[in-house]
C-alpha cells in the first residue's frame, strides 16, 4: 500500500504553520503519557506544520560532521547488527559468539552488555581530533536497536549506560566534549525498532545438541535470581514479551517490515509511549542542536504521529532557547513534501543532483558497528573516497556526515587515526570550498554524470560512480566559483567546458585561476567551448580533488 493512500486511511488532519504563533513559542504542554513534558510552540505534530521548517544557516555552511556510532554492539568488535546477528543460527556473528562467549542461551546481548566497560574512551581527545579535521558538528548515538540507552535516562532505568556496562554517562561526555570544542551537538536515535529487530531473541537452535533450548529474549526479572543481573527485568532491554512477527524466522523479512507493515506484530501504546517519554527527556536534559532517526520518515510513522510529536518539540525547544530556529531534524526516505519538514537522510548514498532542500549524506569508514576484521583486512574507506564524496554531495547541495567506528574500549585504531590525520591536511588546504558554499547552476561535469550509480530507496548507491581527471564539481561563494578536479591530470591540463567564453552559465570575465592547494595562480586560456587551465610541475601533496579558484 502506497504511503499516501495509509495517511489517508488514518485520518491524518493538517493544520498549517502560522508565522504569529512564533511568540507562543516556549510553553510546556503533559505530553499524552502523562510523563515527560513536550513544549508547545508554533510548530504542531502534523506534516503541515512542520513544512513550515527552514534548516538553519549554521548547517548549511556546516556542510561536514564526524559521528561516533557507538554503543556495546562494539565491544564483540564483530561488525553491525550483532546484538541480532548472535541469535541468527549459523550466521557469521552466531558462529563468532558461540566462540568468543557461548551459547546464546546461556550468554546473551544483556551479557555482552555486561562486558562493556569503554575503558579507554577520551572523549575530549576524540572530539578535538574531529574539529580539527575540519567536522563542523558532531553526532553521537544515543541509543541503537539493541535498546540500551546511552544516557542518564529516567524512562530506561535500568537499562543504560550509567547503570550496567561502562556505568558512564556516554551522552552527557560527548556533549560535554562537544560544548567545548565549540561545535553543535547531535544524538542518532535508533531504538524505536528494537520490537521488531530484536525477535531473534526469542529463537532457539534448529539443530545440534542444543536444539529447541530458548535464547535468552523471553527471560524476565525472576530469571535472574543468584545471576550478575539479578534484580533488572530483560524485558525491559529486550522488549519480546508480544508474539513474533509475520515471517519473523526469516532473517531478511525485517527489511521489508521497517516501515512497521507487511505482518509486523503491533508495538503496544506503552512500548510507544514509553520511547517518546525516553527521546523528550533526551531532548530535554542534553539539548541537542541535531537529531537523526534511524527510520523511515519518523519513528512510528506511519502507525502512530509519536515521531511528529518529537520533531514539534525539538523545533519548539530550540526557538524558545534560541530565539531562532537552530535544530536539525534527520529523516529517512522522505517524499517531496516530507522534505519540507526534515532533512532528509540518504544513508551511504548521493542524490543524483543538485536538491532543491538541504539533505544529508550518512555513511562510514569501515562497518557502523566496530569491527575488526575491516581493520585486518585493512577495508576501510580511503581518503580520498571520502574527500572526494564530500565535494560531490556538497556541490548537489548536501552534507556529508561521516562516521569513525569506535573500538568496544572507546579508542579508535591506527588505520583509522591516519585516515582522519589525511582528511585533515585536504581541509586545512581546500575547505574554502567547502565551508559556507552553495551549488552552483550545475553540479559538475565528466564521465561521471553520465555514469554514476543511480540513487534508490533509501541509499546505498556510494562508491559505485569512479571518478575520472575529466570530472569536475562546482560550488560558489559570493563572486569564487570553486571547481574541483576529481583527480590529478597527468598531462596536467584541465579542460572545463562549461566555463568556455561562449557559455551562457558563466558569462563573466574571468580574471584569475588559482590553485587553491598553494594559492598560486594558474596559467589558463579560455577558449569558445571550454576553459583550459595548466596545473605546475610539481607533484600534489593530494593527487585527487584538486581546487581550482576561478574569480
Amino acid at each position: 500500500m502506497k504511503r499516501r493512500t495509509i495517511i489517508k486511511q488514518m485520518g491524518i488532519a493538517f493544520s498549517a504553520l502560522a508565522v504569529s504563533d512564533l511568540s507562543k513559542a516556549g510553553h510546556f504542554l503533559n505530553d499524552l503519557s502523562g510523563n515527560e513534558k513536550i513544549m508547545n510552540g508554533p510548530f504542531k505534530p502534523t506534516w503541515e506544520s512542520l513544512q513550515g521548517y527552514k534548516v538553519p544557516d549554521w548547517y548549511r555552511n556546516a556542510k561536514f560532521g564526524i559521528w561516533a556510532h557507538w554503543g556495546p554492539q562494539c565491544q564483540p568488535e564483530a561488525g553491525d547488527w550483532y546484538a541480532r546477528g548472535m541469535y541468527e543460527e549459523g550466521s557469521h556473528q552466531y558462529k563468532y559468539h558461540l566462540q568468543k562467549y557461548g551459547h546464546p542461551s546461556k550468554f546473551g546481548f544483556k551479557d555482552v552488555i555486561n562486558e562493556w566497560k569503554a575503558d579507554q574512551w577520551n572523549p575530549e581527545e576524540l572530539v578535538a581530533l574531529y574539529k580539527n579535521a575540519g567536522a563542523k558538528y558532531f553526532f553521537a548515538m544515543a541509543n541503537h536497536h539493541d535498546n540500551l540507552d546511552l544516557y542518564d535516562s529516567k524512562y530506561q532505568r535500568s537499562w543504560n549506560s550509567l547503570k550496567v556496562g561502562p556505568k558512564k554517562d556516554i551522552i552527557g561526555g560527548w556533549a560535554k566534549a562537544a560544548k567545548n570544542n565549540g561545535l553543535p551537538f547531535g544524538c542518532s536515535i535508533h531504538a524505536a525498532h528494537a520490537w521488531r529487530w530484536f525477535e531473534t531473541a526469542q529463537r532457539h537452535d534448529k539443530n545440534g545438541d542444543l536444539a529447541g533450548v530458548p535464547y535468552d529474549g523471553n527471560l524476565t526479572r525472576k530469571d535472574g535470581k543468584g545471576k550478575w543481573w539479578e534484580g533488572l527485568d530483560p524485558q525491559e532491554l529486550y522488549a519480546q514479551n508480544h508474539p513474533l512477527s509475520k515471517d519473523s524466522w526469516n532473517n531478511g523479512s525485517v527489511h521489508r517490515q521497517w516501515h512497521w507493515g507487511e505482518g509486523v506484530y503491533p508495538p503496544s501504546k506503552e512500548y510507544i509511549e514509553k520511547f517518546v517519554n525516553r527521546t523528550i527527556q533526551l531532548i530535554n536534559k542534553y539539548e541537542p542542536d541535531l537529531l537523526y532517526f534511524d527510520d523511515s520518515q519518523l519513528p512510528f510513522w506511519p502507525i502512530s504521529d509519536v515521531g511528529l510529536r518529537i520533531a514539534a518539540h525539538h523545533y519548539n525547544k530550540s526557538l524558545k532557547k534560541h530565539g531562532q530556529l537552530r535544530a536539525v531534524v534527520n529523516g529517512k526516505i522522505l517524499d517531496e513534501d516530507q522534505r519540507k519538514a526534515l532533512v532528509w537522510d540518504i544513508e551511504r548514498g548521493q542524490a543524483n543532483d543538485i536538491m532543491p532542500h538541504v539533505w544529508q549524506t550518512d555513511t562510514c569508514l569501515g562497518n557502523w558497528h566496530y569491527d575488526r576484521s575491516v581493520f585486518d583486512r585493512k577495508a576501510y574507506k580511503t581518503p580520498e573516497m571520502v574527500v572526494q564524496t564530500m565535494v560531490d554531495v556538497v556541490s548537489k547541495n548536501g552534507n556529508y556526515l561521516l562516521n569513525v567506528p569506535v573500538r568496544g574500549d572507546g579508542s579508535i585504531d591506527e588505520l583509522e587515526r591516519k585516515i582522519v590525520g589525511e582528511i585533515t591536511g585536504w581541509m586545512k588546504l581546500n575547505s574554502d570550498s567547502i565551508y559556507d558554499t552553495r551549488p552552483w547552476k550545475i553540479y559538475g561535469e565528466g564521465p561521471s554524470i553520465q555514469n554514476q550509480a543511480k540513487l534508490n530507496g533509501q541509499g546505498f548507491n556510494e562508491g559505485r560512480t569512479k571518478f575520472s581527471a575529466a570530472d569536475i564539481r562546482f560550488t560558489q561563494k559570493e563572486q569564487t566559483l570553486y571547481a574541483t578536479i576529481m583527480k590529478w591530470p597527468e598531462d596536467r591540463k584541465v579542460l572545463i567546458k562549461n566555463l568556455g567564453s561562449m557559455s551562457s552559465l558563466y558569462p563573466q570575465k574571468i580574471n584569475q585561476v588559482t590553485w587553491l592547494d598553494s594559492g598560486v595562480p594558474l596559467e589558463f586560456e579560455r577558449k569558445e567551448d571550454a576553459l583550459l587551465v595548466k596545473f605546475p610541475e610539481r607533484s600534489p601533496q593530494f593527487a585527487y580533488a584538486n581546487v581550482l579558484k576561478i574569480v
